[in-house]
């Protein structure tokens, strides 16, 4: 499977930062606007795995079918708050396009939160939800009920109404009718993104790139089938944490959130190392 993938062999992200810059250096290159879901399936060339999956070898789509993406297009640049954010700072900086923020947040399993059995996100006033359904169903063979989980879901949705309130201080861009590229640290379940890309569809976008350094090529599979197009550097065929793809992975934080979204770089503590 090839989704506008690094050459091999692949080396690890420095950091974040290193990481939008990878991405948005990609990104540069001509890419090829999505098809409308009622067009025919990609049929030309063109890096990377459209939504109907057919593969393709380069980045030339010529079949007429569709409008190229540029760097000039009224395109709008998205950071999956908070990890991100940074990601999609660099995107954005190397394309000239303008940079905003989507809050999602992951519905962890009780008592194991790293473990994802879906998504919340929230964009415009508009909230949309992804539930994993086999994942759904596994949980409650073990013994999780309807109660709890929905419980989690509760939580989150508060924590992602106090994100969404502390980031966004005036109105979101709108999408409707523009290409939007959708921008994460990395994937392991594809959950969030699944919901970001669920969200910006209900605004009226025209076209959603879902970007990312690393992902489990699977996860990129099942994102090709809900996105327009899937752009990842590394397509790991087994990912077991978006951490394995970088050098430095620490967490961010708040701060840096409200400092990449208002053009600036993440405050130091004092020592020259950026708060998380």
């Amino acid at each position: 499977m090839a989704y506008a993938a690094e050459p091999r062999p692949w080396q690890p992200f420095l950091d974040r930062d290193d990481a939008g810059s990878r991405l948005g250096l990609a990104l540069r290159r001509p890419l090829d606007a999505a098809m409308p879901r009622d067009r025919q399936p990609w049929n030309g060339r063109g890096r990377g795995i459209g939504r109907h999956g057919s593969r393709s070898q380069d980045h030339v789509h010529d079949d007429g079918a569709g409008q190229r993406f540029a760097p000039t297009a009224n395109a709008l640049v998205l950071g999956l708050a908070r990890g991100g954010v940074p990601v999609a700072a660099g995107v954005a900086r190397a394309l000239g396009l303008r940079l905003g923020v989507l809050v999602v947040r992951k519905l962890g399993v009780p008592g194991s939160p790293e473990v994802a059995f879906g998504a919340v996100a929230s964009y415009a006033g508009k909230t949309a939800a992804v539930h994993l359904e086999r994942t759904v169903q596994e949980l409650r063979r073990h013994g999780y009920g309807i109660e709890e989980l929905d419980g989690v879901e509760r939580e989150e949705r508060a924590e992602l109404a106090r994100r969404q309130a502390l980031y966004v201080r005036t109105p979101q861009q709108a999408v409707a009718g523009r290409t939007v590229l959708l921008c994460d640290d990395g994937l392991a379940t594809g959950a969030t993104m699944h919901a970001a890309v669920s969200v910006v569809r209900e605004a009226g976008a025209a076209a959603v790139l879902a970007c990312v350094p690393a992902a489990p090529q699977a996860v990129c599979a099942d994102l090709a089938a809900v996105a327009d197009r899937v752009v990842c550097l590394q397509p790991w065929p087994n990912l077991r944490a978006v951490s394995e793809a970088y050098l430095s992975f620490g967490q961010v934080g708040d701060a840096e959130v409200l400092a990449r979204l208002g053009g600036s770089e993440p405050p130091s503590d004092g020592s020259g190392t950026p708060k998380r």
